[in-house]
């Protein structure tokens, strides 16, 4: 076990007053007036015992203030309110501390953040929220670093650099979670080129007590870290590509269970996603796509279970965990309720990691149930391993479930979340090299992804034999029977069935939900709307149009006898750079807003609309020595890396490279390989991308920026608006 320079002797004194004699968990940190973590107390299950707002007064709901949060990029984040004060955080992990029942700003912190961590960033800029202990507010920010703030004036206390090599592409974007007195984090990256861990840290001094990885290194480097990780490395292939990381990242899902002492964490996907390269003959790759449950005290593993062995599909298990007592057999046992990217729904013994019950909750190609016996899915290699020829998976990367809080009602015993039930075309690409080397802080998955909401639509562009073989998969009938549904719904976890389900404006529309004990789900819309729901029948009480999208979930407060209601509004995350047509940010723009409601508040001022789009700019002259093959590695070369950000689509939260200004031409080596707009979060590529590359993207761009002008021309001449529909296609997600 790596340890800085405390012992483990030393950790274990400082957690020995807050693990020791725990005598169990509870909601009681939901009941009072206080929301005192983004998941609203030790169950992480978003639920509210308050009941001054109930469905009998709800449709009085209004605006009681809002508090604009100084971006336009993405809003993740769940409010803690502790004391008649808000602590909260933005994207970047920019940290906010306000008055409850006003808004008014007390202190807010900006970190210094490295904006080359963009490079490793697959899914935005997001920031899930903040940890408040001990008089101290603990927010990470993207570049890595975890910092302690005073709680009354927001001033450093201690940061830790939680990132063990910066040459790879490790980023944060989760909350830091408190164990008794100690902090922990976990990093994202399993995308790019990181082998994930958890790190914990002395809340008082920012000391770090222990680390546990959740992918072996190179056993030629020397033994592993622990004797557990030496049990792992038995699970993967002696010639795997240890040089690319492993990915098992813990970007999210992290739990403390006090009553058992645990520390449970959900562990993301393996890279890269395609199992023969990443692990030549297979293997079950512990412990990417599990549950594990370490000891508190020391980080050691207590119980693991793999909801995903061998993860290919980027099915990560970093979902929200529920802790919950439910009766099991007419005896009540302490649960942990988790919906994965997979798409099942496990029910499991929180002190042995046992399963309870697991259930289906969408199409799922790659597996047919799981074995209760053994625990182990019983997979459908025949329909899942698409590096022998391409494969439709249901559910796709997206996830059945993915980042959005869900919350789980007790006294109903119903979970409610935003499901998708999609698929995606999978198929394996080639190298952009053909050595196929570790491509540092880049994507390194070499796998196409195709999202069934669109199938039908973009097959067309993928070659004829490549076509023919899709549509002679049994899944091709899946597709048309429906390419996808996203919805809200009100699950029973021991059967994985829906007392209810209402459908989301589309298949991007997955918000966050918070649930009272007087019967309302709350949760927003991307299309701007705020909604309250009869957690019963998911009847909608109350609906307010607010102009920007909700992806986060609410969260509930009383200050002074009165009750509010806050969320965090603004879209981004996975895909950002696809800002679909139903949405807020489409038609409004995307001004991120912290907004809070009260019975008898007023109305909720909106955005202005934005304004039409115009024709795109007439592109320079083509480029010396520019040929059709030029132009197409340039393609490749920006799909290869610049397009899980670049969209180039007419709106969207990032520049549509086929509408660029001469001056941007003008300075595009500068822009992509120097960094000249580095400070607004462009990062530089010249470690990657050759001049020659950079020369053959430029070169694709004015050729694609000549087409969108001669179309968009002759659309402006026959009155036809620019913004025809396109299609969401993502090479990577």
């Amino acid at each position: 076990m790596k340890v800085l320079s405390a012992s483990l002797t030393v950790a274990a004194a400082l957690l020995l007053s807050a693990c020791s004699g725990a005598t169990g968990s509870s909601d009681s940190a939901a009941m009072g007036d206080d929301w005192t973590t983004p998941k609203g107390g030790a169950n992480a299950a978003h639920f509210s015992r308050l009941t001054d707002i109930n469905p009998g007064n709800v449709g009085r709901l209004g605006l009681a203030w809002s508090y604009d949060l100084g971006s336009s990029r993405v809003q993740e984040a769940t409010p803690v309110v502790l004391d008649g004060v808000m602590y909260t955080s933005g994207n970047l992990g920019r940290t906010y501390a306000l008055n409850a029942a006003n808004g008014e700003e007390l202190w807010t912190f900006e970190p210094e953040v490295d904006m080359q961590a963009n490079r490793g960033a697959c899914c935005d800029q997001g920031n899930r929220g903040v940890a408040v202990a001990n008089g101290k507010v603990m927010v990470a920010a993207l570049d890595g670093w975890l910092y302690a703030l005073d709680a009354k004036t927001g001033k450093v206390a201690w940061k830790a650099d939680t990132i063990t090599d910066h040459s790879r592409g490790y980023t944060i974007t989760g909350a830091p979670e408190v164990a008794g007195n100690l902090v922990l984090i976990g990093n994202a990256g399993a995308e790019y080129d990181a082998r994930g861990y958890v790190t914990a840290y002395d809340i008082a001094t920012g000391e770090q007590a222990w680390r546990f990885y959740t992918v072996p290194h190179d056993p030629a480097q020397g033994p592993q870290e622990n004797p557990e990780l030496e049990e792992a490395v038995k699970t993967w292939s002696p010639e795997s590509r240890w040089d690319i990381g492993g990915g098992g990242t813990v970007w999210d899902a992290i739990n403390y269970d006090e009553r058992f002492g645990t520390v449970i964490i959900g562990v993301g996907n393996a890279g890269p996603y395609n199992l023969e390269r990443r692990s030549p003959g297979g293997g079950d790759n512990l412990y990417v796509a599990s549950l594990v449950a370490l000891d508190a005290r020391t980080g050691r593993v207590k119980w693991h279970y793999q909801e995903t062995p061998g993860d290919a599909w980027d099915f990560t298990s970093t979902q929200p965990i529920v802790f919950a007592d439910m009766d099991v057999e007419g005896e009540m046992r302490p649960v942990l309720i988790h919906a994965p990217k997979n798409g099942y729904m496990f029910v499991l013994d929180r002190e042995t990691g046992k399963p309870i019950a697991i259930n289906a909750i969408v199409r799922t190609s790659w597996a047919d149930g799981y074995d209760m016996k053994t625990g182990r899915p019983k997979e459908k290699p025949d329909s899942a391993h698409y590096w022998k020829g391409p494969k439709i998976i249901f559910p796709a990367s997206p996830g059945a479930r993915n980042w959005y809080p869900p919350a789980y009602d007790p006294d109903r015993e119903l979970y409610f979340a935003s499901v998708l039930d999609m698929g995606n075309l999978m198929f394996t690409t080639p190298p952009l090299d053909p050595a196929d080397p570790h491509r540092k802080k880049a994507l390194n998955i070499q796998t196409a992804l195709l999202f069934t909401a669109d199938l039908d639509k973009s097959i067309a562009t993928l070659p004829p034999p490549l076509q023919d073989m899709v549509k002679a998969l049994p899944e091709w009938q899946w597709v048309k029977d429906k390419p996808y549904s996203s919805q809200i719904r009100a699950i029973d976890p021991m059967t994985g069935k829906a007392k209810w389900a209402v459908d989301t404006e589309g298949w991007q529309d997955r918000p966050g939900v918070m649930a009272t004990k007087t019967g309302i789900v709350f949760h927003g819309s991307i299309d701007g709307r705020f909604i309250a729901r009869d957690a019963e029948t998911g009847a909608i009480l109350k609906e307010i149009d607010t102009g920007t999208a909700i992806m986060a979930a609410p969260m509930t407060y009383r200050v002074d006898g009165v009750q509010y209601v806050a969320v965090q509004a603004g879209f981004g995350g996975g895909g950002w750079g696809f800002v679909p047509r139903y949405s807020a940010p489409y038609k409004y723009g995307n001004a991120n807003r912290l907004l809070v409601f009260k019975i008898d508040g007023g109305e909720v001022p909106k955005p202005d609309p934005l304004p039409a789009p115009q024709v795109a700019p007439e592109p320079p002259a083509q480029l010396p020595g520019v040929t059709p093959a030029t132009i197409a590695r340039g393609q490749a070369v920006f799909f290869g890396n610049c397009a899980i950000c670049h969209s180039n689509q007419i709106i969207s939260g990032v520049p549509d490279l086929r509408r660029m200004q001469p001056e941007i031409h003008e300075a595009f080596d500068q822009i992509v390989l120097e960094g000249a707009f580095l400070p607004m979060g462009m990062p530089r590529w010249d470690d990657l991308i050759s001049k020659e590359d950079a020369h053959a993207i430029h070169a694709w761009l004015i050729d694609e920026q000549a087409k969108v002008r001669a179309r968009e021309l002759k659309l402006k001449a026959a009155g036809k608006p620019l913004d025809a529909p396109s299609l969401t296609i993502l090479s990577s997600y």
